[in-house]
């Protein structure tokens, strides 16, 4: 277990400096802010499909700057362009031999891929976990019975749809 998680950090801290900067678009309108908070100030909107220039990494919020002015955003709100190597040959008959010795045309492109993770919570942390009873409260509040869902559905005109376990 240890050794795994040695060579997964090994691979962060090769990855993921070289990852940190590059291009990137937001992937629905959202807000830059000052600092890496959702209460931080909003320095400025931006629009979905806004394409912004990536400058550093902090856990679940990714410095970036857009128009002339940096800010921090939600790592989920980016989606980066993620490109393929690929390598053909011409369609004849020693096509496939003639490229295994590099005869056939090449075309490549970029290769990078990004993905943003979800760290876990460490035994320490679970250890010392203390329920939040406000938004235990408010989660329950979003519950509705048996009755509740019959009237929403009756509202809605919604019908009911039998489905046959052994179709699929």
């Amino acid at each position: 277990m240890k050794t795994r998680l040695f060579l997964l950090a090994m691979l962060a801290a090769l990855v993921l400096p070289a990852a940190a900067q590059g291009q990137a678009f937001t992937n629905r309108a959202t807000d830059l802010k000052e600092q890496a908070s959702a209460e931080s100030k909003t320095v400025a909107s931006l629009q979905d499909s806004a394409e912004v220039k990536v400058l550093q990494r902090a856990g679940g919020w990714t410095r970036v700057e857009a128009n002339g002015r940096a800010g921090w955003v939600r790592a989920f709100h980016l989606r980066f362009p993620a490109t393929t190597s690929t390598e053909s040959s011409g369609g004849g008959l020693l096509s496939g031999l003639t490229g295994a010795f590099g005869g056939g045309r090449q075309r490549s492109q970029q290769a990078g891929i990004q993905t943003v993770g979800v760290r876990g919570l460490s035994p320490e942390e679970l250890k010392n976990a203390a329920p939040d009873q406000a938004a235990l409260a408010k989660a329950q509040s979003y519950r509705a019975d048996k009755q509740a869902a019959e009237r929403f559905a009756r509202e809605g005109r919604l019908s009911p749809v039998t489905v046959d376990e052994g179709a699929r």
